[in-house]
């Protein structure tokens, strides 16, 4: 059984192709090596993935052929590819191209396939709004580009499950965290500013902020748990995340605590469209996933630690 997934060289999407993989499917992975953030980092990614016989296709979803240039024969879409968080070097158009516009495109691909049992959308807990602490049947109120256009690309999947057109779920992640987490996101930050001796930008009352932060292993565990459970999943949208709350410093204190080191701070402005709480409402992933997060967040920072020291650092010269 083929499985693509998109996104693949990116945090979450490497480590769910690496799990599918191991489970024995057959992988196929697509990016588009975005310059977002540093191509080295991906690169390392797809290294591994390579070394576990996942090939990894250099396309941009946003073309107009990339049905010709994607396997015919896959059973299951798992769409990571998106252009990420909130961001003020990333435009509308940004958003839009590569949010919306390529998961168009990969719709319409996925109709043409013979043998496709489910479209697995990746969604995001900003969909909700500045709070996002709510079951999946309330309605979204995204406040920023990045939250807008992941609610109209998990539409855009949805719909065509509506129209009896394919089998498709939408899974809204929580606060990921852990190893090959983005350079630009709180905890990889946080660690690099340990190890550097440097202070830590913090944005104007996000202190207080709660978080569901979870760690990355215990997301992808729900992400594969679909696919034993196409039916129950089709035409659903489901949280995942864990229902554990943590403010940002409290988050900045365990990484001080395994780091073992101070890490100053640096007040910098706060930043629109912030999210002020994320508490996950996993009752339905419980229901129809077996959904169990189990890692606590020191044991997850403790591993994400050990992955810069040893994958990150030595980059660096």
């Amino acid at each position: 059984m083929k499985i693509l997934v998109t996104g693949a060289v990116g945090f979450i999407g490497s480590h769910t192709a690496e799990r599918l993989k191991i489970m024995g499917y057959d992988v196929v992975g697509v990016d588009n090596f975005s310059p977002y953030y540093s191509p080295l980092l991906k690169k390392q990614n797809e290294a591994a993935l390579r070394q576990l016989g996942i090939p990894v296709l250099n396309i941009d979803l946003r073309a107009d052929n990339i049905s010709a240039l994607l396997p015919n024969d896959v059973a299951f879409i798992f769409h990571f590819a998106a252009q990420p968080g909130i961001s003020e070097t990333s435009t509308f158009q940004d958003y839009l191209s590569n949010n919306v516009l390529a998961t168009k495109n990969l719709i319409d691909y996925a109709l043409q396939l013979p043998n496709l049992e489910l479209f697995v959308n990746i969604a995001t807990s900003s969909i909700y709004g500045l709070e996002a602490t709510f079951p999946e049947s309330v309605a979204p109120q995204p406040a920023s580009f990045y939250g807008v256009t992941k609610l109209a690309a998990e539409q855009l999947v949805l719909q065509k499950s509506r129209e009896q057109q394919l089998k498709a779920c939408s899974l809204r992640l929580y606060s990921v965290y852990g190893p090959r987490e983005r350079p630009e996101k709180m905890y990889t930050k946080l660690i690099a500013c340990g190890f550097k001796n440097k202070a830590f930008p913090l944005y104007t009352g996000s202190a207080n902020h709660l978080r569901s932060f979870t760690y990355v292993s215990d997301i992808v565990d729900g992400v594969v748990a679909v696919l034993q459970a196409v039916d129950a999943v089709n035409g659903a949208v489901i949280n995942l995340g864990t229902e554990q709350e943590h403010t940002t410093q409290e988050g900045i204190d365990a990484v001080r605590q395994v780091m073992q080191t101070d890490i100053p701070i640096q007040l910098v402005a706060a930043r629109a469209g912030d999210q002020l709480r994320t508490k996950a409402h996993i009752e339905k992933a419980r229901k129809l996933l077996q959904y169990n997060p189990q890692t606590t967040l020191l044991e997850g920072i403790e591993k994400q630690v050990m992955w810069y020291k040893t994958h990150v650092l030595p980059t660096l010269g």
